[in-house]
């Protein structure tokens, strides 16, 4: 019988990140710093919202680009929040921010269009760039450059048939972030190649040092970004699946036509719950939120200096929940590092290379974990340190 896989869906390698998260579930006492997913339960004011719309039937299909109430707050929250101005006729609510990913780039990609992803980068560009008929051009972003994306390294991987550049900061798995005025030097250069930029800013609201600066905000940057956000980090909805897009005209209703065919709409109660965490957000000034990322900070804070302290030298993380030490120092790759502590100390850190070349000789490690997990993982991750 022929072989029916389709041999872009063939090539692709399963998700580093959910293998060791399959392990850890099936071992006893094993403490994850693997998955990046909040340990923080939804508010309860928004579960109750949830609970009230499936009490009320609130679960038809919504029109297919969500409910016009939630479009409407999203539009508001992004200008007031981030001084990004999309109307909700140009927003679609999506499953999560992973289907506005793949939604951008399967409207934007032809075949040998070059995307350029610095890495290390979240595991899905790469593929989702690969399945959507595109080439992916991993960009290396390095540690002596805190891990942002310049001009020089940009222009560099730049060629004739380079159409976007994914722009996905707070970083996963760096932790790192673009300032205001990193961001403005590297749009002379995608003015300059007429590119389109897809921004991924779903840690957005989890920045410890300046407010996150979106290249949205930027001149007449919005006509020219695909801009995707969501509910999952900062509000701790990542179940509830729950994302948005915005995009100039013309991409918009390419990725309208996709998600009507593909997803028809995202599920209602979620949006429900989605139009809740912003009605109230507005009301207490996003408190919850400003609670998440001060506890965010002061584990991050912890982490870092503990892994630091057994010399395995890590950038101080700016944004979002994970910190991306260097364990060059054991002798160990990130591979070998990551199977060996799992294996002899049963706590799970995500190999490097998961994210791209650049991250071979790291570990990727969450921190949206409590601080009685994180305390006992570090004296664990001692141990196995000291102990080679």
């Amino acid at each position: 019988m022929r072989n029916f896989v389709n041999k872009r869906a063939a090539s692709l390698q399963p998700s580093g990140i959910r293998k060791f998260f399959d392990i850890v579930q099936k071992m006893e006492g094993a403490i994850s710093l693997g998955v990046g997913e909040p340990d923080f339960v939804t508010p309860w004011n928004v579960r109750d919202a949830a609970i009230r719309s499936l009490q009320r039937g609130y679960t038809q299909y919504t029109g297919n680009r969500g409910l016009l109430e939630l479009r409407e707050l999203i539009s508001r929250y992004l200008q007031e929040r981030f001084g990004v101005c999309y109307p909700p006729e140009r927003t679609i609510v999506t499953v999560g921010a992973s289907e506005a990913i793949d939604l951008a780039l399967r409207a934007v990609c032809d075949v040998g269009d070059e995307i350029l992803v610095p890495e290390p980068s979240y595991v899905s560009y790469a593929p989702a760039v690969i399945l959507a008929g595109g080439t992916p051009v991993a960009v290396k972003c390095s540690a002596e450059n805190d891990f942002i994306l310049t001009p020089e390294i940009m222009e560099a991987a730049i060629t004739p048939k380079t159409k976007a550049v994914i722009l996905a900061y707070p970083n996963n798995p760096t932790g790192a972030v673009m300032t205001r005025g990193q961001v403005e030097a590297i749009i002379p250069v995608i003015e300059k190649h007429d590119l389109l930029v897809i921004s991924d800013e779903i840690y957005a609201e989890l920045t410890y040092t300046d407010k996150h600066a979106s290249i949205a905000s930027m001149g007449n940057m919005a006509e020219r970004t695909v801009l995707i956000n969501g509910f999952s980090k900062a509000f701790a909805m990542t179940g509830w699946r729950v994302g948005f897009v915005c995009a100039p005209k013309e991409i918009d209703e390419a990725m309208f036509k996709i998600h009507q065919y593909t997803i028809l709409c995202a599920p209602h109660m979620s949006q429900r719950a989605a139009v809740c965490a912003l009605k109230d957000g507005f009301s207490d000034g996003f408190s919850v939120v400003e609670e998440m990322r001060a506890e965010y900070c002061r584990r991050g804070v912890f982490l870092v200096n503990a892994l630091n302290s057994l010399g395995l030298k890590c950038f101080k993380p700016k944004g979002a929940f994970y910190v991306f030490p260097s364990v060059e120092k054991t002798g160990l790759d990130g591979e070998g590092f990551a199977n060996a502590l799992l294996e002899k100390c049963k706590v799970a850190v995500v190999p490097g290379a998961a994210f791209g070349a650049a991250g071979v000789n790291h570990v990727r490690c969450s921190y949206a974990t409590s601080m009685r997990n994180l305390t006992i993982a570090v004296e664990r991750i001692s141990d196995f340190v000291n102990g080679l």
